[in-house]
């Protein structure tokens, strides 16, 4: 038997053959190339305000994610031209609005409207503002209202950071209103941005931080008692107390299996002592008086705590006391 007859007979390829060779990869790298085309054009649309615009009025499912984008875009070095565009915040707030009354509340829909509403908190003029005040009032829909207040603070501070005119008790009565949601996180927000939008020592926004200082949520009254101190009021004093008093956790016993909800609870317990030192120090920066003894006393006895970044704080808020009393 020959070499020939010991090989199996040449035939022509089939067309299944064919599309599993050619077209089956060819169109594995269309796809690749199409989804790298579209983050590439998604990138360099803050090169024209009007693409973000014209990408965010097309009704699909993928606008969260320009909006998204611009956001980043603001917040960018090159994104000084954009924020004192007034016809982009304008465009940017119809769409917010349009969005709002479509009725519409999947998943995607919210995220386009929080991250609209971070879009608009990057802006540094006042044309921004209006949007952001009707969606703090919407405290049924507290993802949205939260972003909208959180969005607030940056935007207020932009505002006197770029030298523009202080925003209006419209502001703070929207912020107000959404202090009073059901909704914790959105209760939260609310009460630090009043520590940004309002008054020194008195007004609305003073005298509703007061009030949040009981509030059953934690988180609420200790973000209530840092704005209170932003604002120079020595009612936040008591609560911050309590900030500084809360016991380490013990840490892990070496050998044992990681628990990484006690780390969380040590982590947490860190940051909010932290903060109530640099509540202190807001507090002195807004009335350059001392503090009283026994909020020194408490502050001293973290010297020695165990979390360096509280030793730290402690440092630093000694520095500053240091320049307001010399030779306390």
């Amino acid at each position: 038997m020959s070499p020939d007859d010991v090989l199996p007979p040449v035939e022509p390829p089939s067309a299944g053959f064919l599309v599993q060779l050619f077209l089956v990869p060819g169109l594995i790298v269309a796809i690749i190339v199409g989804v790298w085309l579209s983050f590439h054009w998604l990138a360099h649309l803050g090169n024209d305000p009007q693409a973000y615009v014209r990408t965010l009025r097309r009704d699909n499912e993928g606008r969260w994610q320009a909006a998204l984008n611009l956001a980043n875009d603001l917040r960018g070095p090159g994104g000084s031209a954009l924020k004192t565009d007034p016809r982009l915040a304008s465009e940017l707030g119809g769409i917010l609005e349009d969005e709002s009354e479509s009725g519409r509340s999947g998943e995607q829909t919210q995220m386009l409207r929080v991250y609209l509403c971070r879009a608009l908190g990057e802006f540094t003029i006042p044309a921004a503002l209006p949007p952001l005040i009707d969606r703090c009032r919407d405290i049924n829909n507290p993802l949205v209202a939260r972003a909208a207040v959180e969005a607030l603070a940056v935007l207020t501070q932009n505002l006197v950071d770029a030298k523009q005119p202080a925003v209006g008790p419209e502001v703070v009565e929207s912020v107000v209103l959404a202090s009073r949601a059901d909704d914790a996180g959105l209760r939260s927000a609310a009460a630090f941005t009043l520590g940004v939008v309002g008054a020194k020592t008195s007004g609305p926004a003073v005298e509703r931080l007061e009030g949040m200082l009981a509030d059953p949520s934690d988180d609420v009254r200790y973000n209530a008692a840092l704005a209170l101190a932003r604002l120079g009021s020595v009612e936040s004093l008591d609560t911050i107390t309590e900030m500084l008093s809360l016991p380490d956790l013990p840490g892990p016993v070496a050998g044992s299996a990681p628990d990484d909800a006690a780390q969380s609870k040590r982590y947490k317990r860190a940051l909010v002592v932290l903060n109530a030192l640099r509540g202190l120090a807001l507090l002195v920066d807004a009335t350059h008086q001392p503090l009283p003894g026994a909020v020194l006393e408490k502050v001293k006895s973290l010297s020695s705590d165990p979390v360096a970044d509280v030793r730290a704080g402690v440092m630093a808020l000694d520095s500053k006391l240091a320049r307001v009393a010399p030779g306390r």
